[in-house]
């Protein structure tokens, strides 16, 4: 039975994932800071972790490596948002976003190495259209997903040579907290609360696209309508992008 590991698995696309997974024959072990609300089964393994706590991370990830040796997938996906305006933002929530959006993933891709290496597993970050282009008022979140995306391609070639696959999948708006932002005075926000966004598709959709690029093994993976047409016209033309954008979203500020 192949096993993966889900950062973010108690939230609404983890939990997709997970379920999808399961579907298929697979094993999940689901790792979230409130795991509360996720029923262990013979199949699905919840454990409480935060990834910002180095010694948390450290005894969670020695558990798994103890108990699963061999990981065929890592997801990453654990991450928050925050929505604002720069100028009313502070340095300290950029770093909280960075934190847990960048930093809390490489941190566990370290941990993973060598279980995902031993199965010829496969890395998989989950980013955002925010990490290839720019998105309004979303200044840590955006520059979060694009380094979290710059260390994964980076990684890709250096984990190539050991047979295990580095992917990267990028979502549009998935509405997994609409109504539950939970927002904090600084902005920060759980993800999928966005009330801005455009097309919203399921946790199910999202993580039914997100497995058919795992399959067919693409490097990057634009999930739903809306994220495939921004990656070709940020790719043909930033600045048609941009406008397009600040049309989109600057206008329902």
């Amino acid at each position: 039975m192949k096993t993966a590991v889900i950062s973010g698995g108690a939230g609404g696309l983890g939990r997709a994932l997970s379920t999808a997974l399961q579907a298929d024959g697979w094993q999940t072990v689901l790792v979230d800071l409130d795991i509360s609300g996720v029923e262990a089964s013979e199949t699905q393994f919840p454990m409480h972790c935060d990834l910002t706590n180095p010694e948390q991370l450290d005894d969670t990830m020695a558990q798994i490596a103890e108990r699963f040796p061999r990981v065929d997938l890592a997801i990453y996906n654990a991450g928050i948002t925050q929505i604002g305006a720069f100028d009313a933002t502070d340095d300290v929530s950029h770093r909280k976003v960075f934190e847990i959006n960048y930093f809390g993933a490489v941190a566990m891709a370290r941990h993973l190495l060598a279980p995902v290496r031993a199965a010829k597993g496969t890395h998989l970050a989950i980013s955002s259209v925010a990490g290839f282009s720019p998105l309004y008022h979303r200044t840590a979140y955006a520059a979060s997903k694009h380094a979290l995306e710059g260390f994964f391609k980076s990684l890709r070639s250096e984990e190539k040579e050991h047979g295990v696959r580095t992917l990267i999948a990028a979502p549009s708006f998935v509405a997994t907290n609409i109504g539950n932002d939970q927002r904090q005075e600084d902005g920060t926000a759980r993800p999928g609360s966005a009330t801005d966004g455009m097309d919203y598709m399921t946790p199910e959709d999202a993580a039914a696209e997100i497995l058919t690029g795992l399959r067919k093994s693409r490097p990057m993976i634009p999930v739903g309508r809306i994220a495939r047409a921004a990656w070709w016209v940020n790719s043909l033309s930033p600045r048609l992008f941009q406008r397009l954008m600040e049309r989109q979203i600057d206008g329902r500020h």
